[in-house]
């Protein structure tokens, strides 16, 4: 199943107007980030880096790890009243224009949008 951003940060919102608490804090939630990003690294340096796991240590899932991240992020948003289809839009404006001529077009005649 495919959904839009909108649709994701309208799915966590549901989740978690579920709970008196509600949405952590900014700074929690900045601090739940950090903490889901290291376990993305601890995946991938196990998948792909120089440290395997031991023989005890569960198999993780990197895919479900971005899926941590991205609830988290959709979390933070929300609590700041942050649209991340526009937000993500605003960043490509940036890229494509900052990056314009920084990277060769795989295609010498492409414009890159």
């Amino acid at each position: 199943m495919t959904i839009t951003l909108r649709e994701l940060q309208e799915e966590v919102d549901r989740y978690i107007s579920q709970f008196r608490e509600g949405y952590f804090s900014p700074m929690t939630l900045v601090v739940r980030l950090a903490e889901e990003l290291g376990e993305l690294a601890r995946e991938v340096n196990h998948l792909y880096g120089e440290k395997p796991k031991k023989k005890d240590e569960p198999e993780g899932s990197i895919a479900l790890e971005l899926g941590d991240l991205l609830f988290v992020i959709a979390c933070l948003a929300n609590r700041l009243d942050i649209d991340l289809g526009q937000a993500f839009q605003a960043v490509m404006e940036k890229f494509r224009v900052r990056d314009r001529d920084r990277w060769t077009p795989l295609d010498p005649g492409a414009s890159g949008n």
